[in-house]
């Protein structure tokens, strides 16, 4: 077994511990507390709530049923903006540990080739593919490149398996930087 293959290996595996490690400390910080399990049980009832309103609604429905679909997907839209505020003690604990571990990494797998990418990255994405190793080849792949993809990927299904994932109700009312816009634009 190759060097670079088990350097890759490791990295998977640290991916997946760190991600372990931040949901357990987002569990104690947040997920237990009795602010969240409120904020989550109102954004599963108002969800709950839009879906029946939306199902009895018809095209030829009036203003009023209309601006309660609106109301209630305001309360969503509200409690939503809550989440990040629950979150920040985790986020900053989170950080924090994330710092301390990122450095004892960078110092671990300073300059060595853990990985070998299919494919030259973006220009604007080699700087981080290819931090602190020598030479051109820039399909040779760093710690911190691989590490970033395995954690975006990995910390997701952790999420998931473990049930700490936002429904998919919420998620789909709140919107979102990537998911669709809340549908209250649709009525007004």
């Amino acid at each position: 077994m190759s060097t670079m293959f088990a350097d890759t290996i490791l990295i998977v595996f640290i991916s997946i511990c760190t991600a372990l490690l931040a949901e357990g400390i987002t569990w104690v910080l947040v997920y237990r507390t009795d602010k969240y399990k409120r904020l989550k049980a109102e954004v599963e009832k108002q969800s709950k709530k839009l879906e029946k309103k939306k199902e009895t609604i018809t095209e030829s429905a009036g203003r009023q049923q209309k601006k309660k679909i609106v109301t209630v997907v305001s309360r969503i839209n509200n409690s939503v903006l809550f989440y990040p505020q629950v979150r920040m003690k985790s986020m900053f604990a989170i950080g924090f540990c994330f710092t301390a571990l990122m450095g004892m990494f960078n110092s671990i797998f300073d300059g060595r080739v853990v990985a070998k990418l299919p494919f030259v990255p973006l220009s604007y994405i080699q700087g981080l593919s290819h931090r602190n190793l020598l030479g051109e080849d820039y399909t040779d792949c760093s710690f911190i490149f691989l590490y970033i993809l395995c954690t975006m990927s990995i910390r997701q299904n952790i999420q998931k398996m473990l049930g700490l994932a936002p429904s998919r109700a919420a998620t789909k009312q709140a919107g979102g930087f990537l998911g669709p816009p809340p549908q209250a634009a649709k009525f007004s």
